[in-house]
């Protein structure tokens, strides 16, 4: 355990031994790593814990300095844990390197059904009784709200309160239905993008055709195609994304190529070297009995807007697809056992609307009316099932409103909570 100190906080570096599969406490175990944060000035107070739990899949939580973003408001009135979920950030990894250890794409698959939110909820149960004894709060975005929704399902008596995010889940969608509604918003935001950057669409179709008419390569390798060139629509849903991409594609070319800039812009979008578990375990999110068959692929063809050849190039959004395996040096390894977990049936649901429905810990849940990736209409239905749950739906925010509301956001959810909006 080591502490250091920012403006305003004091940090601590702490670490966890869990067993890789809870159904097997004596089995192997990993380490999973969680920061402590506190205000300097209460370093020494008997503060209640929050847990934060991080969006993704496969992202390790934020590297905070100071009291920023939402961090400013949460250390008023709590001791934080930003959680790295197991195989991110510190925790013990899970990518081409370690995996490849376990021999067989069998083995592989296996290991990483091992690092769902259930999982991951689990491992918190643990850490928790070790670090307090207490119930504790849980702040989750987007994924992570998606665990805390797992919490209240299977570890209730272990959490005071609960705060979410973007993050409210289908409890019974597949990832079909997931897919056929998400597809419609992110073709809605492409249209929105192009009436606000006309010239956008002109700009878009010439890359388009580029790529269609050359074999080009990111600077690491990996093919830089029609459809990767579309999957650069991920940033659409966040708040600044629109502008982000329209800056993308201002220019492009260096004379009659396409520039090194471009290129290695593409590159840091496209990769999955940050974080090979979000492309591995995407679809298995939304996993509960049945299996996805790499389910965005599969329905995209349901939306001819997104055709590469269609005329204004559509983008797509988080999707994760099968040639995305393929093309990142990252990912590539580890196709056979991608294949595996997309065919796997007998996936434990992540959720149970009875406890849901009977639920007694306060939470407060932000839905953004116009999340990308979190579609509006599931979370009003699971925010209708989970009782004690208020929501707050609002469309100041895109679904990085944690991020960018100064503390805003978590204020409200906090009042909510409290009785005090």
């Amino acid at each position: 355990m080591t502490s250091f100190r920012h403006p305003g906080t004091v940090l601590t570096d702490r670490f966890f031994a869990v067993p890789l599969d809870h159904q097997r406490p004596d089995g192997e175990q990993i380490e999973v790593f969680a920061r402590e944060v506190v205000a300097a000035a209460k370093a020494d107070a008997d503060l209640p814990w929050l847990l934060f739990l991080q969006g993704g899949p496969g992202f390790g939580a934020q590297r905070p300095v100071g009291r920023e973003s939402w961090l400013n408001r949460a250390l008023d009135d709590y001791r934080v844990l930003l959680l790295d979920p197991r195989g991110t950030g510190r925790s013990s990894p899970a990518n081409r390197t370690t995996l490849a250890r376990l021999g067989s794409p069998q083995a592989q698959a296996e290991y990483l059904a091992c690092f769902r939110a259930d999982s991951i909820v689990l491992d918190a149960e643990l850490i928790r009784r070790e670090l307090t004894g207490d119930p504790w709060s849980v702040l989750g975005q987007s994924f992570g709200g998606m665990c805390a929704v797992t919490y209240l399902s299977f570890a209730p008596h272990g959490l005071r309160e609960a705060f979410i995010t973007g993050g409210l889940p289908a409890l019974t969608a597949t990832a079909d239905e997931v897919y056929r509604h998400t597809y419609r918003t992110v073709a809605a935001r492409n249209a929105a993008h192009y009436e606000r950057y006309p010239r956008d669409a002109d700009q878009a179709r010439l890359v388009a055709d580029y790529l269609d008419e050359h074999e080009v390569r990111r600077p690491d390798g990996a093919p830089l195609t029609v459809q990767a060139f579309q999957s650069a629509g991920g940033v659409l849903g966040q708040s600044d994304g629109s502008h982000a991409l329209h800056y993308l594609l201002e220019d492009p070319f260096a004379g009659d190529e396409l520039s090194d800039s471009f290129r290695y812009a593409m590159m840091d979008q496209l990769s999955f070297s940050r974080g090979p578990l979000y492309a591995l375990l995407h679809e298995a999110c939304y996993a509960q009995g049945c299996a996805t068959r790499w389910a965005a692929e599969r329905i995209r063809a349901e939306f001819a807007e997104f055709d590469p050849a269609s005329a204004p190039l559509y983008f797509t959004g988080e999707m994760i697809y099968p040639w995305m395996i393929d093309a990142d040096p990252v990912l590539r390894p580890l196709r056979q056992a991608a294949d595996i977990l997309a065919e796997r049936a007998d996936w434990p649901p992540l959720y149970d609307p009875a406890r849901l429905a009977v639920n007694e810990v306060p939470a407060a849940a932000a839905v953004y009316y116009n999340d990308m990736y979190v579609d509006r209409e599931f979370s009003m239905q699971t925010a209708a099932a989970i009782r004690c749950l208020q929501t707050w739906v609002t469309s100041e925010y895109e679904h990085d409103g944690l991020r960018v509301s100064d503390g805003a956001v978590l204020d409200r959810l906090i009042g909510m909570v409290r009785g005090n909006i």
